[in-house]
Protein backbone atom coordinates (compact mmCIF):
# COMPACT_ATOMS: atom_id res chain seq x y z
CA UNK A 1 0.00 0.00 0.00
CA UNK A 2 1.25 3.90 -0.21
CA UNK A 3 4.76 4.45 1.05
CA UNK A 4 4.19 7.61 3.35
CA UNK A 5 6.08 9.73 5.81
CA UNK A 6 5.16 9.61 9.10
CA UNK A 7 3.97 13.00 8.63
CA UNK A 8 1.72 12.73 5.86
CA UNK A 9 0.24 9.04 7.80
CA UNK A 10 -0.85 11.15 10.89
CA UNK A 11 -2.63 13.51 8.11
CA UNK A 12 -5.10 10.29 7.21
CA UNK A 13 -8.36 10.52 9.77
CA UNK A 14 -5.79 11.23 12.89
CA UNK A 15 -8.86 10.94 15.17
CA UNK A 16 -9.70 7.92 13.79
CA UNK A 17 -6.26 6.64 14.51
CA UNK A 18 -5.57 8.19 18.20
CA UNK A 19 -9.36 6.33 18.82
CA UNK A 20 -7.40 2.96 17.61
CA UNK A 21 -4.45 3.27 19.49
CA UNK A 22 -6.60 4.43 22.78
CA UNK A 23 -9.04 1.56 22.78
CA UNK A 24 -6.62 -0.59 21.87
CA UNK A 25 -8.83 -1.74 18.72
CA UNK A 26 -5.93 -2.41 16.04
CA UNK A 27 -2.04 -3.18 16.78
CA UNK A 28 0.01 0.02 16.68
CA UNK A 29 1.92 -1.06 12.98
CA UNK A 30 -1.47 -1.25 11.37
CA UNK A 31 -3.51 1.74 12.71
CA UNK A 32 -2.83 4.27 9.80
CA UNK A 33 -3.73 1.31 6.91
CA UNK A 34 -7.40 0.91 8.90
CA UNK A 35 -7.40 5.02 8.90
CA UNK A 36 -6.37 4.03 5.15
CA UNK A 37 -9.08 1.92 4.28
CA UNK A 38 -11.64 4.32 5.90
CA UNK A 39 -10.35 7.38 4.01
CA UNK A 40 -10.64 5.24 0.54
CA UNK A 41 -13.65 4.16 1.14
CA UNK A 42 -15.10 7.76 1.90
CA UNK A 43 -13.25 8.57 -1.79
CA UNK A 44 -15.19 5.57 -3.21
CA UNK A 45 -18.21 6.61 -1.77
CA UNK A 46 -18.57 10.36 -2.85
CA UNK A 47 -17.65 8.94 -6.57
CA UNK A 48 -20.99 7.11 -6.60
CA UNK A 49 -22.26 9.79 -5.11
CA UNK A 50 -23.29 7.93 -1.57
CA UNK A 51 -23.47 9.53 1.91
CA UNK A 52 -20.73 8.40 3.78
CA UNK A 53 -22.62 10.24 6.97
CA UNK A 54 -24.06 7.22 7.81
CA UNK A 55 -23.09 3.50 6.98
CA UNK A 56 -24.99 1.77 4.24
CA UNK A 57 -24.35 -1.70 3.84
CA UNK A 58 -24.91 -2.10 -0.04
CA UNK A 59 -22.15 0.58 -0.62
CA UNK A 60 -19.55 -1.33 1.79
CA UNK A 61 -20.46 -4.98 0.06
CA UNK A 62 -19.66 -2.72 -3.38
CA UNK A 63 -16.78 -1.17 -2.26
CA UNK A 64 -15.28 -4.92 -0.82
CA UNK A 65 -16.28 -6.08 -4.39
CA UNK A 66 -14.51 -3.79 -6.18
CA UNK A 67 -11.33 -4.42 -4.12
CA UNK A 68 -11.58 -8.01 -4.68
CA UNK A 69 -11.68 -7.37 -8.26
CA UNK A 70 -8.27 -5.93 -8.42
CA UNK A 71 -5.70 -9.18 -8.97
CA UNK A 72 -2.99 -7.17 -6.30
CA UNK A 73 -4.91 -7.10 -3.73
CA UNK A 74 -4.44 -9.48 -1.41
CA UNK A 75 -7.62 -11.44 0.83
CA UNK A 76 -5.83 -10.13 4.29
CA UNK A 77 -6.09 -6.62 2.99
CA UNK A 78 -9.89 -7.08 1.78
CA UNK A 79 -10.41 -8.67 5.23
CA UNK A 80 -8.46 -5.55 7.04
CA UNK A 81 -10.59 -3.05 4.98
CA UNK A 82 -13.91 -4.72 5.95
CA UNK A 83 -12.84 -4.48 9.66
CA UNK A 84 -11.86 -0.83 9.07
CA UNK A 85 -14.96 0.26 7.75
CA UNK A 86 -16.54 -1.45 10.50
CA UNK A 87 -14.44 -0.30 13.28
CA UNK A 88 -15.09 3.74 12.13
CA UNK A 89 -18.36 3.22 11.81
CA UNK A 90 -19.83 0.69 15.01
CA UNK A 91 -16.95 1.74 17.44
CA UNK A 92 -15.37 5.19 16.60
CA UNK A 93 -18.95 6.87 15.22
CA UNK A 94 -20.80 4.85 18.05
CA UNK A 95 -23.31 4.14 15.17
CA UNK A 96 -26.16 0.81 15.90
CA UNK A 97 -28.53 -1.70 14.02
CA UNK A 98 -31.41 1.20 14.93
CA UNK A 99 -29.52 3.96 13.20
CA UNK A 100 -28.21 2.58 10.49
CA UNK A 101 -28.86 3.59 6.79
CA UNK A 102 -33.32 3.11 6.45
CA UNK A 103 -32.97 3.69 2.23
CA UNK A 104 -34.96 0.72 2.02
CA UNK A 105 -37.44 1.71 4.78
CA UNK A 106 -40.77 2.00 2.53
CA UNK A 107 -40.10 -0.94 0.07
CA UNK A 108 -43.21 -2.63 -0.76
CA UNK A 109 -42.59 -6.36 0.19
CA UNK A 110 -42.70 -7.94 -3.25
CA UNK A 111 -39.51 -6.00 -4.26
CA UNK A 112 -37.39 -7.16 -0.78
CA UNK A 113 -37.52 -10.63 -2.72
CA UNK A 114 -35.25 -9.26 -5.13
CA UNK A 115 -33.05 -6.87 -3.04
CA UNK A 116 -32.23 -9.95 -0.54
CA UNK A 117 -31.25 -12.09 -3.58
CA UNK A 118 -28.85 -9.25 -4.76
CA UNK A 119 -27.00 -8.94 -1.35
CA UNK A 120 -27.11 -12.97 -0.79
CA UNK A 121 -25.09 -13.37 -4.17
CA UNK A 122 -23.07 -9.79 -3.53
CA UNK A 123 -21.99 -12.06 -0.21
CA UNK A 124 -21.34 -15.25 -2.06
CA UNK A 125 -23.68 -17.63 -0.61
CA UNK A 126 -24.01 -20.82 -2.45
CA UNK A 127 -26.07 -21.07 -4.50
CA UNK A 128 -28.80 -23.95 -2.18
CA UNK A 129 -28.14 -21.22 0.57
CA UNK A 130 -29.99 -18.54 -1.78
CA UNK A 131 -32.74 -20.74 -2.68
CA UNK A 132 -33.39 -21.88 1.07
CA UNK A 133 -33.15 -18.16 2.52
CA UNK A 134 -35.63 -16.88 -0.10
CA UNK A 135 -37.84 -19.48 0.26
CA UNK A 136 -38.02 -18.92 4.02
CA UNK A 137 -38.18 -15.04 3.88
CA UNK A 138 -41.17 -15.29 1.20
CA UNK A 139 -43.32 -17.70 3.81
CA UNK A 140 -42.33 -15.13 6.66
CA UNK A 141 -43.50 -11.86 4.84
CA UNK A 142 -46.50 -13.76 3.42
CA UNK A 143 -46.85 -14.96 7.06
CA UNK A 144 -46.83 -11.05 8.04
CA UNK A 145 -49.19 -9.99 5.39
CA UNK A 146 -51.78 -12.02 6.54
CA UNK A 147 -51.93 -12.01 10.14
CA UNK A 148 -50.49 -8.76 11.20
CA UNK A 149 -51.65 -6.73 7.88
CA UNK A 150 -47.66 -5.21 6.96
CA UNK A 151 -47.72 -4.24 3.62
CA UNK A 152 -44.12 -2.70 3.48
CA UNK A 153 -40.51 -3.26 5.12
CA UNK A 154 -40.82 -0.28 7.27
CA UNK A 155 -43.88 -1.99 9.09
CA UNK A 156 -41.75 -5.30 9.82
CA UNK A 157 -40.27 -5.86 13.30
CA UNK A 158 -38.93 -8.23 15.56
CA UNK A 159 -42.34 -9.11 16.77
CA UNK A 160 -43.21 -10.41 13.63
CA UNK A 161 -40.02 -12.28 13.09
CA UNK A 162 -40.71 -14.23 17.41
CA UNK A 163 -44.40 -14.26 15.62
CA UNK A 164 -43.58 -16.16 12.53
CA UNK A 165 -40.60 -18.64 14.90
CA UNK A 166 -43.57 -19.63 17.17
CA UNK A 167 -45.90 -20.10 14.81
CA UNK A 168 -43.64 -22.60 13.16
CA UNK A 169 -42.68 -24.58 15.90
CA UNK A 170 -46.59 -24.29 17.94
CA UNK A 171 -48.30 -25.00 14.40
CA UNK A 172 -46.00 -26.20 11.48
CA UNK A 173 -44.31 -28.41 14.56
CA UNK A 174 -41.58 -27.71 12.68
CA UNK A 175 -38.34 -29.80 13.75
CA UNK A 176 -35.32 -26.93 16.11
CA UNK A 177 -33.16 -27.37 12.81
CA UNK A 178 -35.54 -26.62 10.30
CA UNK A 179 -36.68 -23.71 12.69
CA UNK A 180 -32.83 -22.34 13.63
CA UNK A 181 -32.71 -22.76 9.25
CA UNK A 182 -35.66 -20.41 9.09
CA UNK A 183 -34.38 -17.83 12.27
CA UNK A 184 -30.99 -17.86 10.38
CA UNK A 185 -32.86 -16.66 6.95
CA UNK A 186 -34.59 -14.07 8.50
CA UNK A 187 -31.92 -12.67 10.75
CA UNK A 188 -30.09 -12.45 7.19
CA UNK A 189 -33.10 -10.45 5.79
CA UNK A 190 -33.26 -8.13 9.33
CA UNK A 191 -29.38 -7.11 9.41
CA UNK A 192 -28.75 -7.41 5.96
CA UNK A 193 -31.65 -6.15 3.90
CA UNK A 194 -33.87 -4.17 6.05
CA UNK A 195 -30.79 -2.92 8.68
CA UNK A 196 -33.03 -3.02 11.85
CA UNK A 197 -31.55 -4.51 15.11
CA UNK A 198 -34.10 -8.22 16.03
CA UNK A 199 -32.71 -7.57 19.90
CA UNK A 200 -33.15 -10.37 22.00
CA UNK A 201 -35.15 -13.33 21.08
CA UNK A 202 -35.18 -15.54 24.38
CA UNK A 203 -38.98 -15.45 24.51
CA UNK A 204 -39.56 -17.14 20.97
CA UNK A 205 -41.26 -20.67 21.14
CA UNK A 206 -38.38 -22.84 20.15
CA UNK A 207 -38.82 -26.15 18.65
CA UNK A 208 -37.34 -28.90 21.45
CA UNK A 209 -34.59 -30.96 20.41
CA UNK A 210 -33.07 -33.93 22.73
CA UNK A 211 -29.99 -35.35 22.33
CA UNK A 212 -30.09 -37.95 19.32
CA UNK A 213 -27.42 -40.18 18.73
CA UNK A 214 -25.98 -40.49 14.85
CA UNK A 215 -27.30 -43.98 12.84
CA UNK A 216 -24.20 -45.67 12.27
CA UNK A 217 -23.14 -48.86 10.19
CA UNK A 218 -21.68 -51.68 11.95
CA UNK A 219 -18.32 -52.73 9.55
CA UNK A 220 -19.83 -55.65 7.94
CA UNK A 221 -22.75 -53.26 7.28
CA UNK A 222 -20.32 -51.48 5.15
CA UNK A 223 -18.70 -54.08 3.58
CA UNK A 224 -22.17 -55.54 2.52
CA UNK A 225 -22.97 -51.77 0.82
CA UNK A 226 -19.60 -51.53 -0.98
CA UNK A 227 -19.99 -54.67 -2.13
CA UNK A 228 -23.41 -53.75 -4.06
CA UNK A 229 -22.09 -50.77 -6.03
CA UNK A 230 -18.91 -50.48 -8.80
CA UNK A 231 -17.51 -47.93 -10.76
CA UNK A 232 -18.09 -44.49 -10.14
CA UNK A 233 -20.81 -44.94 -7.55
CA UNK A 234 -18.08 -47.40 -5.55
CA UNK A 235 -15.84 -44.74 -5.92
CA UNK A 236 -17.92 -42.08 -4.35
CA UNK A 237 -19.14 -44.54 -1.38
CA UNK A 238 -15.19 -45.02 -0.77
CA UNK A 239 -14.82 -41.59 -0.38
CA UNK A 240 -18.02 -40.63 1.42
CA UNK A 241 -16.68 -43.71 4.08
CA UNK A 242 -13.28 -43.70 3.66
CA UNK A 243 -12.55 -40.15 3.92
CA UNK A 244 -15.41 -38.55 6.02
CA UNK A 245 -16.72 -36.10 3.56
CA UNK A 246 -20.30 -34.11 3.65
CA UNK A 247 -22.32 -34.96 0.79
CA UNK A 248 -21.67 -31.52 -0.30
CA UNK A 249 -17.67 -31.78 0.43
CA UNK A 250 -17.78 -34.67 -2.24
CA UNK A 251 -19.88 -33.05 -4.65
CA UNK A 252 -17.50 -29.90 -5.15
CA UNK A 253 -14.30 -31.87 -5.05
CA UNK A 254 -12.22 -30.42 -7.34
CA UNK A 255 -9.43 -31.99 -9.56
CA UNK A 256 -6.10 -29.69 -7.73
CA UNK A 257 -7.38 -30.93 -3.78
CA UNK A 258 -6.77 -34.68 -4.21
CA UNK A 259 -3.41 -35.27 -3.49
CA UNK A 260 -1.88 -38.82 -4.16
CA UNK A 261 1.64 -38.30 -2.88
CA UNK A 262 0.39 -37.08 0.52
CA UNK A 263 -2.38 -39.30 0.38
CA UNK A 264 -4.99 -36.35 1.64
CA UNK A 265 -8.38 -34.89 -0.08
CA UNK A 266 -8.22 -31.09 0.88
CA UNK A 267 -11.75 -29.58 1.65
CA UNK A 268 -12.35 -25.92 1.01
CA UNK A 269 -14.49 -23.97 2.46
CA UNK A 270 -16.79 -26.84 4.24
CA UNK A 271 -18.60 -25.94 6.91
CA UNK A 272 -18.34 -22.26 8.55
CA UNK A 273 -16.58 -21.61 5.72
CA UNK A 274 -13.04 -23.42 6.89
CA UNK A 275 -11.10 -25.47 4.70
CA UNK A 276 -9.53 -28.78 6.48
CA UNK A 277 -7.48 -32.26 5.35
CA UNK A 278 -8.75 -35.31 5.57
CA UNK A 279 -7.80 -38.85 4.50
CA UNK A 280 -7.51 -40.09 0.96
CA UNK A 281 -8.12 -43.83 1.55
CA UNK A 282 -5.28 -46.23 -0.20
CA UNK A 283 -7.88 -48.57 -1.12
CA UNK A 284 -9.41 -45.54 -3.67
CA UNK A 285 -6.12 -44.63 -5.06
CA UNK A 286 -5.68 -46.96 -8.42
CA UNK A 287 -9.52 -46.37 -9.02
CA UNK A 288 -9.47 -42.64 -8.53
CA UNK A 289 -6.56 -41.79 -10.85
CA UNK A 290 -8.66 -44.01 -13.56
CA UNK A 291 -11.54 -41.87 -13.06
CA UNK A 292 -9.68 -38.31 -13.03
CA UNK A 293 -8.05 -39.83 -15.91
CA UNK A 294 -11.80 -39.76 -17.27
CA UNK A 295 -12.66 -36.74 -16.26
CA UNK A 296 -9.32 -34.82 -17.95
CA UNK A 297 -10.84 -36.33 -21.51
CA UNK A 298 -14.39 -35.17 -20.65
CA UNK A 299 -13.05 -31.65 -19.87
CA UNK A 300 -10.81 -31.77 -23.41
CA UNK A 301 -13.83 -32.65 -25.77
CA UNK A 302 -15.57 -29.21 -23.50
CA UNK A 303 -13.15 -27.46 -24.45
CA UNK A 304 -13.19 -28.63 -27.95
CA UNK A 305 -16.58 -27.89 -28.23
CA UNK A 306 -16.17 -24.15 -26.87
CA UNK A 307 -17.48 -25.09 -23.27
CA UNK A 308 -15.04 -26.60 -20.42
CA UNK A 309 -15.00 -23.17 -18.25
CA UNK A 310 -15.86 -24.32 -14.55
CA UNK A 311 -17.75 -21.93 -12.15
CA UNK A 312 -14.78 -20.46 -9.84
CA UNK A 313 -15.64 -19.57 -5.90
CA UNK A 314 -15.57 -16.05 -5.00
CA UNK A 315 -13.80 -13.38 -7.58
CA UNK A 316 -11.58 -15.43 -8.80
CA UNK A 317 -12.93 -15.41 -11.93
CA UNK A 318 -12.42 -12.24 -12.40
CA UNK A 319 -8.67 -12.48 -10.69
CA UNK A 320 -7.83 -15.27 -12.70
CA UNK A 321 -9.83 -15.14 -16.34
CA UNK A 322 -8.60 -18.33 -17.79
CA UNK A 323 -8.41 -20.53 -14.48
CA UNK A 324 -11.83 -21.93 -14.77
CA UNK A 325 -10.99 -23.83 -17.90
CA UNK A 326 -7.72 -25.00 -16.39
CA UNK A 327 -7.80 -28.96 -15.01
CA UNK A 328 -6.37 -28.71 -11.92
CA UNK A 329 -9.98 -26.31 -11.21
CA UNK A 330 -12.28 -29.04 -12.96
CA UNK A 331 -15.09 -30.90 -10.42
CA UNK A 332 -13.49 -34.64 -9.38
CA UNK A 333 -17.24 -35.59 -9.94
CA UNK A 334 -18.47 -33.61 -12.76
CA UNK A 335 -22.22 -33.80 -13.89
CA UNK A 336 -23.51 -36.17 -16.95
CA UNK A 337 -24.34 -32.91 -19.46
CA UNK A 338 -24.17 -29.22 -19.49
CA UNK A 339 -26.17 -27.02 -17.99
CA UNK A 340 -26.79 -23.14 -17.92
CA UNK A 341 -25.45 -21.76 -15.13
CA UNK A 342 -28.62 -20.43 -12.65
CA UNK A 343 -26.92 -16.89 -11.73
CA UNK A 344 -24.75 -16.49 -14.77
CA UNK A 345 -26.38 -17.71 -17.48
CA UNK A 346 -23.44 -19.67 -18.91
CA UNK A 347 -23.50 -22.98 -20.01
CA UNK A 348 -21.11 -25.15 -18.06
CA UNK A 349 -20.49 -28.65 -16.77
CA UNK A 350 -21.77 -28.55 -13.27
CA UNK A 351 -20.86 -31.20 -10.37
CA UNK A 352 -22.53 -33.96 -9.38
CA UNK A 353 -26.06 -33.16 -8.02
CA UNK A 354 -26.79 -33.66 -4.03
CA UNK A 355 -30.00 -36.03 -5.09
CA UNK A 356 -28.07 -38.14 -7.50
CA UNK A 357 -25.33 -39.10 -4.69
CA UNK A 358 -28.37 -39.89 -2.05
CA UNK A 359 -29.82 -42.15 -4.40
CA UNK A 360 -26.77 -44.03 -5.26
CA UNK A 361 -26.24 -44.98 -1.59
CA UNK A 362 -30.18 -45.46 -0.65
CA UNK A 363 -30.20 -47.51 -3.63
CA UNK A 364 -27.38 -49.77 -2.45
CA UNK A 365 -28.53 -49.29 1.73
CA UNK A 366 -31.73 -51.46 0.00
CA UNK A 367 -29.64 -53.79 -2.20
CA UNK A 368 -27.55 -54.68 1.19
CA UNK A 369 -30.56 -55.35 3.33
CA UNK A 370 -29.29 -52.65 5.88
CA UNK A 371 -32.68 -52.41 8.29
CA UNK A 372 -31.03 -48.69 9.43
CA UNK A 373 -32.67 -45.58 8.29
CA UNK A 374 -29.51 -44.14 7.10
CA UNK A 375 -28.60 -41.64 4.13
CA UNK A 376 -25.41 -40.26 3.04
CA UNK A 377 -24.48 -38.89 6.23
CA UNK A 378 -24.45 -42.40 7.88
CA UNK A 379 -21.40 -43.28 6.30
CA UNK A 380 -19.49 -40.22 7.61
CA UNK A 381 -20.89 -41.09 10.91
CA UNK A 382 -19.00 -45.02 10.52
CA UNK A 383 -16.19 -42.71 9.46
CA UNK A 384 -16.01 -40.93 13.01
CA UNK A 385 -16.70 -44.38 14.76
CA UNK A 386 -14.35 -46.97 13.47
CA UNK A 387 -11.67 -44.69 13.72
CA UNK A 388 -12.39 -44.45 17.16
CA UNK A 389 -12.76 -48.38 17.46
CA UNK A 390 -9.26 -48.87 15.83
CA UNK A 391 -7.84 -46.41 18.82
CA UNK A 392 -7.10 -42.91 16.68
CA UNK A 393 -7.08 -40.20 19.16
CA UNK A 394 -10.53 -38.34 19.16
CA UNK A 395 -8.52 -34.90 18.84
CA UNK A 396 -6.98 -36.09 15.44
CA UNK A 397 -10.67 -37.79 14.52
CA UNK A 398 -12.04 -33.89 15.06
CA UNK A 399 -9.76 -32.48 12.69
CA UNK A 400 -10.28 -34.95 10.12
CA UNK A 401 -14.13 -34.21 10.37
CA UNK A 402 -13.57 -30.34 10.86
CA UNK A 403 -15.71 -29.81 14.26
CA UNK A 404 -14.99 -26.33 15.89
CA UNK A 405 -15.46 -28.48 19.04
CA UNK A 406 -14.43 -31.49 20.65
CA UNK A 407 -18.11 -31.74 21.92
CA UNK A 408 -18.96 -32.91 19.25
CA UNK A 409 -17.09 -35.31 18.20
CA UNK A 410 -17.58 -36.45 21.66
CA UNK A 411 -20.85 -37.88 20.74
CA UNK A 412 -19.28 -40.85 18.45
CA UNK A 413 -17.78 -42.47 21.72
CA UNK A 414 -20.83 -43.23 23.41
CA UNK A 415 -22.00 -45.01 19.79
CA UNK A 416 -18.13 -46.43 20.24
CA UNK A 417 -19.10 -47.78 23.26
CA UNK A 418 -22.97 -49.08 22.31
CA UNK A 419 -20.98 -51.09 19.32
CA UNK A 420 -17.84 -52.90 21.20
CA UNK A 421 -18.50 -52.23 25.48
CA UNK A 422 -22.23 -53.17 25.75
CA UNK A 423 -22.86 -54.67 28.88
CA UNK A 424 -24.00 -58.46 29.15
CA UNK A 425 -28.03 -58.29 29.33
CA UNK A 426 -29.62 -59.34 32.81
CA UNK A 427 -31.55 -61.91 30.45
CA UNK A 428 -28.50 -63.63 28.99
CA UNK A 429 -26.85 -63.81 32.49
CA UNK A 430 -30.18 -65.46 34.00
CA UNK A 431 -30.49 -68.03 30.62
CA UNK A 432 -26.72 -69.14 31.12
CA UNK A 433 -26.92 -69.42 34.74
CA UNK A 434 -30.12 -71.71 34.06
CA UNK A 435 -28.53 -73.61 31.50
CA UNK A 436 -25.91 -74.34 32.99
CA UNK A 437 -27.82 -76.04 36.38
CA UNK A 438 -29.53 -77.74 34.15
CA UNK A 439 -26.56 -79.22 32.62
Amino acid sequence: MENLSDSKKNDVLPEFQTFLLEKKLAPEKNVFFYALWASKYFTYARKKQISSDIYQENAVLEFIESLKADPNMSDWQIRQAGDAIRLYYFHYRGLKPDNLSTMKAHVAIPELLEETRRLIRLKHYSYSTEKTYLQWIKRFLEYSRQTSKKETSAELDAADCKNFLSYLALKEKVSASTQNQAFNALLFLFRNVLCKDIGNLADTVRAKRGQKLPVVFSVDEVKRLLACLNGRDLLIAGLLYGSGLRLMELARLRVKDIDMDLNTVTVRSGKGDKDRTTILPAAVKEQLKNHLTEVINLHENDLARGYGEVHLPDALSRKYPNAGKERAWQYAFPANNLSVDPRSGNVRRHHISDTAIQDIIKKAIRKAGIPKFATVHTLRHSFATHLLMNGVNIREVQELLGHKNVETTMIYTHVMRDMSHAPQSPLDTLLTGTKNQRE
